[in-house]
């Protein structure tokens, strides 16, 4: 039972340093056969590539993992709390996030097209 864990690990780890070799590589690849061209960037090495794997890792946390956008819980809560809100808290809690956003979200169709006419 214990050469079946130690045959288990030694795949798991080599499977990792592989995908941690074809990752970098897919990111280094495509950063310096597009980016350069396209934006003036430097190309990068294949560590600065790791680096910026980890980096979006971190960020977006992809990769597969549920991270914030797999559950939905939070949509649930944010539903119970909505719907035991009275209509001052919720109009309270709207200019809230106005205030914060700035109002920038969501424009009516009046101030879009006004804002469109002005550029």
């Amino acid at each position: 039972m214990k050469k079946f864990w130690i045959k288990k690990g030694l795949m798991f780890f080599c499977f990792f340093i592989l995908a941690l070799l074809v990752f970098g590589g897919v990111v280094m690849g495509l950063w310096n056969a597009i980016l350069p061209a396209v934006l003036g960037v430097k190309s990068i090495s294949f560590l600065q590539a790791l680096g910026i794997l980890a980096l979006s890792k971190i960020l977006f946390g992809g990769f597969g993992g549920r991270g914030w956008r797999g559950s939905h819980s939070w949509k649930q809560k944010m539903k119970q709390r909505w719907d035991t809100m009275t209509p001052d808290e919720r109009e309270k809690f709207k200019a809230e996030w106005k205030n914060r956003c700035g109002g920038r979200w969501r424009m009516s169709e009046n101030e879009g097209a006004a804002t469109m006419g002005a550029e």
